[in-house]
């Protein structure tokens, strides 16, 4: 059985970009045996997939004090990104490495094989990290991202709606406001959602609202949920990577900006609208092969467009239009 090592530490959304590039070569080699590395507080994203068989997590600072007992445990490792001690690790684990061209000759040098990047913004996300298995004569297996919701974690999520839900709560429409603070330009501003949500409320009284999100945004989430009240339940800061990934599985429809939530939303292929800047474009980031994506761009997408460009450019009549589709195309489950 052949041994294969995946190495991606990287944030949320790029951890999940990944998994289409993973598939790919689990495809490849149905009966290999892969491990996926990711950081520490994100590799639990691969848990449960069916074609990956083990998890664990490294980063750049661990990485040096590893492998040094498990030479040539691997029969080949893919390597994304450009951390020089994760490249050493794989150096040492593994008999071939694949990964990018990196700004030491020395390690690309000891390549299997150096993958040339993309210009910027020249390919989408997912097609950039499928060049890692194309080098190797790997074709892809889809382009869809993958997350696994176990039946365990669902029935925790149903358990929880029914205890933080009033009946008939219907539709059921999960909001991620923000991205993380070095990408605060992907922001939709807090009062665009409150006004959003007021038009849903008159086209759906009963609509509830669930609010996700990090601690770095409390002051917006919590004033989206002061101003919806008991037409919401605030999560924001208060679950698990994974247990908000299991209550996203239950909801009819997702309103996000461009950021690690959306993409686990993507991964799930359940109704959403996913709101995208023109410096970080659709194109580049959205959802692939999704059967109920829909997608808004700001009005510079691809225009030269830079992170200087309001988020509020993007106007709530424009995602309303896209909220009315959504749930025409796709009605809620009634509860």
């Amino acid at each position: 059985m052949q041994k294969i090592l995946y190495i991606n530490v990287s944030r949320i959304g790029d951890t999940l970009l990944v998994s289409p590039a993973v598939r790919a070569v689990a495809t490849a080699f149905p009966d290999a045996e892969i491990t996926l590395l990711g950081h520490p507080k994100r590799s639990e994203i691969f848990r449960h997939l069916p074609f990956v068989h083990h998890t664990g997590s490294i980063n750049k600072q661990r990485a040096p004090w590893m492998g040094w007992f498990d030479r040539n445990k691997y029969d080949m490792a893919f390597v994304c990104g450009y951390d020089t001690p994760l490249l050493k690790y794989a150096l040492r684990v593994s008999k071939k490495v694949v990964a990018f061209r990196q700004d030491s000759n020395d390690i690309n040098a000891k390549l299997f094989k150096v993958v040339e990047p993309p210009a910027f913004q020249a390919e989408h996300a997912v097609d950039i990290q499928l060049r890692l298995p194309a080098a190797v004569g790997i074709p892809p297996a889809g382009r869809a991202l993958a997350y696994q919701v176990t039946e365990a974690e669902s029935r925790w999520a149903r358990a929880e709606l029914a205890r933080t839900t009033p009946p008939p709560s219907s539709p059921l429409i999960g909001l991620q406001v923000a991205s993380f603070p070095t990408k605060a330009y992907r922001d939709w501003p807090v009062d665009h959602f409150m006004a959003l949500t007021d038009k849903i409320r008159s086209g759906w009284p009963d609509a509830h609202f669930l609010i996700f999100g990090g601690t770095e945004e409390t002051v917006r989430t919590n004033q989206l949920q002061q101003h919806l009240g008991n037409a919401s339940t605030l999560y924001a800061g208060r679950l698990t990577l994974r247990q908000t990934a299991s209550l996203m599985n239950e909801i009819d429809l997702y309103i996000g900006v461009d950021t690690g939530p959306t993409h686990i939303m993507s991964a799930l292929h359940r109704p959403m609208i996913a709101l995208y800047h023109g410096y970080s474009p659709s194109r580049c980031l959205a959802p692939l092969e999704h059967p109920c994506a829909y997608i808004v761009d700001h009005p510079l997408a691809d225009r030269d467009c830079s992170t200087e460009a309001p988020m509020s450019d993007i106007t709530v009549d424009r995602v309303w239009q896209a909220v009315t589709r959504a749930l025409s195309e796709h009605p809620p489950t009634p509860r």
